[in-house]
C-alpha cells in the first residue's frame, strides 16, 4: 500500500510525511536539490509560564450575576478582562529545521543539461514499511534516495544508491529560519547546529553524519560533502534539554550506536517495529486485483479525480490505513502526544500555534487509538494529562476558588491550563480537562488494565471535584457557569448575540460521561466514600439533553437561534459521539433530533472544515446511517483532504485525518459495557469486504467478512482478558463468553 507521484512536491503540503513519535520530516522528492523539513516534539518556544489572571476570582460573581440576569454583552466584556489569561497567550511549538542538498552532475554527465527532464521519476510513501522513496533515471543512470525515520534507533536515515558506481555526488547541510546560534563540524563525518529556544527555553541540537561506499566524504565549513560515491547513509538525529541534559553528547553517541549496523540492518529493525503495529489492523473494501488497477494512477492524479466527483473506494482503503499509519508516526509511548498537525510543522509561528487544542480535536486526535489497535499511541496524551494536574490544581484554586483540577480549551508541552486568548466563543470554556479524563476511562474499559485505572483513578476524580464545586444552581438544576458551547454564538430573543451562559447541553453530557465513569471506576476499585455519594447526587441534578423547536437537539440551555446555524462544531451532539448517551436503540427520540441536528448543519453550510466533516461521519455511523456516512467520506476526500492525504482545515490539521479513520471502525463495528454492533453502518457500495483485527470494550479482537452488503463471518479472539458480550447483528442476538486467548468463529446464522 503507496502514496505515489511522477513529480516532486512542489509545496510543503505536497510533501510526504515520516515520523519516529518523537521526531517528523516532510520528504519533497526533488530531482537536483532536495529539501526536507524536520520537526522534534520538544520544539516549543519559551519556558513554562504562570498564566493565571489574578483578578478572576474576584470579578467571578459578578461575571455570573450578569449572565444570569442576561446582561451578555457586560459578562463577556468582562471576561475578557478578569478571565484571559496574563499573558494571554502559550507559547508556539516550532519548526526544528530543514536538510538542504544539491546533487551535483557526476564527470561523465558534465556538458548535459541539468534543467532536462527525467523519465521514470518515482515519488512515493510505502505505507507497509513507513519508507519513502524517490527514483530518478536520467541520462542513463537511475538513482534511489530512501529515507525512513526509526524508532528503534531514534533517528532518521537517508540512504542514497544508484545502479552505476561513483555517480553520486552531492552536498548537505542544515538550516533553520531563525533562534539557532551555530554550526559546527562532528568529527570528520558531520555537522550539527544548535541554539536556544529564548529566555527560559530549551537548548537544541540537530546532528547529522554521513557514511560513504566509494569516492570521498569530506566537512567544509557548515556542509557535508560527497563526491563520486557507490552508496550513502546520512544518520540525522536531533533532541533538546527537555529531555536530556547534555544534548550534544546524546546526539552522538545516539548515531555512533546506529552507524554499528548496516543500512539493511537498519531498515529491517525499523520496519519490525512498525509492523508490529501496523499489521494488526487489515480494511479490504476493494478486491486485491481492484485495488492494483486503481493503484496504477498517481495518487495526485486519483486525489483530483474524487475531487471532481469521482468515487474511489481503493482510496477510502488507503485514507483509512494512512490514519493509523500518521498515529504511529507522531503518537509512541514515551513521546509527547499529538498536536494540532501531529508532529508536522514548517512554521516558527503557525496556525493556533500547533498547540493542544482540547476542545474536540486533541480528543479526536486519539479516537482511533483504541478501536484501530493501537492502544499503545493513547498513553501519551494521558502523559499529558498528569502534567496538567498540577496547573489545573492551582488554575481551579486561583481563578475559581475551588478543589480538583480544571483546564480551559488549550494546552502545550508544559500542561498549561490557563485561559488561551481573548476569545469569546472559545477561550472561556472549562471543560478541557473533564473530556480528556474521559479518555482516561475509554483506555480502561478496551484494555481492561486495572492498574491503569487505579493510576488514573485520582486524576479523573479531581477533574469531577472541580465541578462539584463550581457548579451553581438554577432553575432547579446544577449549572455550568459561565458556559459556551465550542465555538458557537447563539442569539437571544432581543436580538444580542452571545456566546457563554450557563449549563450549555456539552458541558452536561460531559459531566455525565465523568461522573458516571467516576462512580463505576469506585465500585471496581473498592471505593466507596464521601466524594462517591457526591457525585451520586450531583449527576443527578445535571439537566437532561433536550429537544428544541425544530425537532432538534437543542444547544444552550435555552432554545436560542443560531447566530452561525452552519458552524463547523457539532458541541451539543458530543452525546451522541464520542458519548453513548444518544443511541439509536435506547433513546430513539434523541437519536432522531441528532439526526435533525446534522440535517440542519449541513443545509447551512457546516462540515467545511476536515475535522468537523470527519465528526459528521462518526455522527451518521452512530446514527446508523452507512449511505450517509459514506457520502461524508466522499465529501472529506473531495473538499478537505490534500494531495498527500493530510486533512485540510485549512490550514493542515492533523484531527481530520484521525476522527475520519475512527468513523470507518464505527461503521464496521461498535462496542460499549452492553453490546458490539457487527456492521452497523455499512455503506451500501462497500458491497463486499473485510476487517481484521479491530477491538472492542472488553479487552478483544474482532474480524469481519461480508458479501452483497450482508455479514457471513465474525471472528471474536479474547485478547487481554476473559471476555463476555452480547453480539449483536440486525435483529439477531447472541451472548459470547470467552476465556482469555480462546478465540470463536461464527457464521452469519450462528448469530
Amino acid at each position: 500500500m503507496r502514496l505515489w507521484y511522477e513529480q516532486p512536491a512542489a509545496r510543503w503540503e505536497e510533501a510526504l510525511p515520516l515520523g519516529n513519535g518523537r521526531m517528523g520530516a516532510m520528504i519533497y522528492g526533488k530531482v537536483w536539490t532536495e529539501e526536507i523539513q524536520l520537526n522534534e516534539e520538544s520544539m516549543w518556544y519559551g519556558g513554562k509560564v504562570d498564566r493565571n489572571n489574578p483578578d478572576a476570582l474576584a470579578n467571578l460573581p459578578r461575571i455570573r450575576e450578569l449572565l444570569k440576569n442576561g446582561e451578555v454583552y457586560k459578562a463577556e466584556r468582562l471576561m475578557k478582562y478578569a478571565l484571559s489569561g496574563t499573558p494571554n497567550s502559550a507559547h508556539p511549538y516550532q519548526s526544528l529545521g530543514n536538510m538542504m542538498f544539491n546533487f551535483a552532475v557526476p564527470d561523465s554527465m558534465v556538458g548535459q543539461a541539468k534543467g532536462r527532464e527525467t523519465d521514470g521519476y518515482i515519488r512515493e510513501l510505502n505505507l507497509d514499511e513507513a519508507c519513502a522513496k524517490t527514483t530518478i533515471n536520467w541520462n542513463g543512470v537511475k538513482w534511489s534516495r530512501e529515507v525512513f525515520l526509526s524508532q528503534p534507533d531514534d533517528c532518521m536515515i537517508v540512504h542514497f544508491a544508484s545502479d552505476k558506481q561513483a555517480t553520486i555526488s552531492f552536498d548537505v547541510h542544515l538550516v533553520r529560519e531563525r533562534f539557532y546560534d551555530g554550526v559546527k563540524k562532528v568529527g570528520d563525518d558531520g555537522i550539527c547546529l544548535y541554539g536556544d529556544l529564548g529566555k527560559d527555553g530549551f537548548d537544541f541540537e540537530l546532528c547529522l553524519r554521513a557514511k560513504c561506499v566509494g569516492g570521498s566524504l569530506e566537512v567544509i565549513g557548515e556542509h557535508i560533502v560527497v563526491e563520486n560515491a557507490d552508496e550513502v547513509t546520512l544518520f540525522f538525529t536531533a533532541n533538546t534539554t527537555y529531555h536530556t541534559e547534555n544534548v550534544g553528547e546524546w546526539n552522538y553517541s545516539t548515531i555512533s550506536k546506529a552507524m554499528a549496523y548496516s543500512y539493511d540492518e537498519l531498515k529491517k529493525r525499523h520496519i519490525d517495529d512498525y509492523r508490529s503495529l501496523m499489521d494488526r489492523v487489515e480494511l479490504k473494501l476493494v478486491t486485491d486485483e481492484e485495488y492494483m488497477e486503481a493503484d496504477k494512477e498517481p495518487t495526485d492524479v486519483r486525489m483530483k479525480n474524487i475531487a471532481e466527483g469521482k468515487e474511489d473506494i481503493a482510496m477510502m482503503q488507503t485514507y483509512f490505513q494512512f490514519g493509523r499509519y500518521l498515529l504511529i508516526a507522531c503518537s509512541r509511548p514515551g513521546t509527547l502526544p499529538a498536536t494540532l498537525q501531529g508532529i508536522w510543522n514548517q512554521q516558527m509561528k503557525p496556525s493556533w500555534d500547533s498547540k493542544y487544542t482540547i476542545n474536540i480535536n486533541t480528543e479526536m486526535n486519539y479516537w482511533p487509538a483504541e478501536t484501530c489497535n493501537l492502544s499503545e499511541c493513547h498513553l501519551p496524551l494521558f502523559e499529558l494529562i498528569k502534567k496538567m494536574v498540577p496547573n489545573g490544581e492551582r488554575t481551579a484554586a486561583t481563578m475559581y476558588g475551588c478543589r480538583g483540577f480544571v483546564a480551559h480549551h488549550n494546552t502545550d508541552i508544559w500542561g498549561d491550563t490557563a485561559v488561551q486568548d481573548h476569545w469569546i466563543p472559545g477561550s472561556y470554556w472549562v471543560m478541557g480537562a473533564a473530556w480528556l479524563c474521559t479518555h482516561q476511562w475509554t483506555h480502561y474499559i478496551f484494555t481492561k488494565d486495572v492498574e491503569f485505572l487505579r493510576e488514573s483513578f485520582p486524576i479523573m476524580r479531581k477533574a469531577a471535584l472541580f465541578f462539584v464545586d463550581f457548579l451553581i444552581e438554577d432553575d432547579g438544576y446544577l449549572k455550568t457557569c459561565p458556559s459556551v458551547s465550542p465555538e458557537n454564538r447563539y442569539i437571544a430573543p432581543n436580538g444580542e448575540k452571545g456566546a457563554n451562559g450557563l449549563g450549555v447541553t456539552m458541558d452536561n453530557q460531559i459531566l455525565r460521561d465523568l461522573f458516571t465513569q467516576c462512580i463505576k471506576a469506585s465500585e471496581i476499585l473498592g471505593i466507596n466514600d464521601e466524594l462517591n455519594d457526591k457525585l451520586k447526587e450531583t449527576l443527578a441534578r445535571l439537566a437532561p439533553t433536550r429537544i428544541g423547536k425544530y425537532g432538534q437537539i437543542m444547544e444552550w440551555d435555552k432554545d436560542y437561534e443560531e447566530a452561525d446555524p452552519g458552524h463547523r462544531h457539532i458541541s451539543h451532539l458530543y452525546g451522541l459521539f464520542p458519548s453513548e448517551q444518544i443511541r439509536v436503540d435506547e433513546t430513539p427520540e434523541l437519536a432522531k433530533a441528532a439526526r435533525i441536528t446534522l440535517e440542519r448543519r449541513l443545509a447551512n453550510g457546516g462540515g467545511h472544515t476536515g475535522w468537523s466533516r470527519a465528526w459528521i461521519i462518526n455522527h451518521y455511523a452512530k446514527l446508523w446511517d452507512g449511505d450517509e456516512a459514506y457520502n461524508n467520506i466522499q465529501k472529506i476526500l473531495e473538499k478537505s483532504t490534500l494531495t498527500n492525504l493530510f486533512d485540510n482545515h485549512p490550514p493542515f490539521q492533523i484531527d481530520g485525518n484521525f476522527g475520519a479513520t475512527a468513523a470507518f471502525a464505527n461503521m464496521l463495528v461498535q462496542s460499549s459495557e452492553k453490546c458490539v454492533i457487527l456492521l452497523p453502518a455499512l455503506p451500501s457500495k462497500w458491497k463486499n469486504g473485510s476487517v481484521k483485527g479491530l477491538c472492542v470494550v472488553g479487552g478483544a479482537e474482532i474480524s469481519l467478512e461480508w458479501h452483497k452488503n450482508q455479514l457471513t463471518s465474525v471472528t471474536i479472539k479474547a485478547t487481554r482478558c476473559d471476555w463476555e458480550n452480547e453480539i449483536r447483528y440486525k435483529d439477531n442476538k447472541r451472548l459470547v463468553s470467552l476465556k482469555k486467548g480462546e478465540q470463536l468463529c461464527l457464521l452469519q446464522q450462528e448469530i
